[in-house]
């Protein structure tokens, strides 16, 4: 019966230290899978989201500006067919 403990006890070490092995291996991967897709990011020229958001706020105010614009040019105008 001791050997039979000795058994399992030596298969339940074997198999603790095969899934440390792969949660190392998957913990590599996963480092190595994100620093390319890191490089591979810095290598386009996208722009950060505070870039985006950034662009994003000018373009509307100068959309209502010139919507504005366009409507003091309208009311210009109309005075000058009076």
């Amino acid at each position: 019966m001791q050997s039979r403990n000795k058994i399992i006890d030596d298969l339940s070490q074997l198999m603790t230290n095969a899934m440390g092995v792969a949660q190392g291996a998957r913990e590599e991967a996963e480092t190595a899978l994100k620093g390319m897709l890191d490089r591979w990011l810095a290598d386009r020229d996208f722009v950060t989201r505070e870039e985006f958001d950034a662009v994003r706020a000018m373009a509307q105010k100068a959309r209502e500006e010139n919507d504005a614009l366009k409507a003091r040019l309208d009311a210009i105008e109309a005075q000058g067919e009076r």
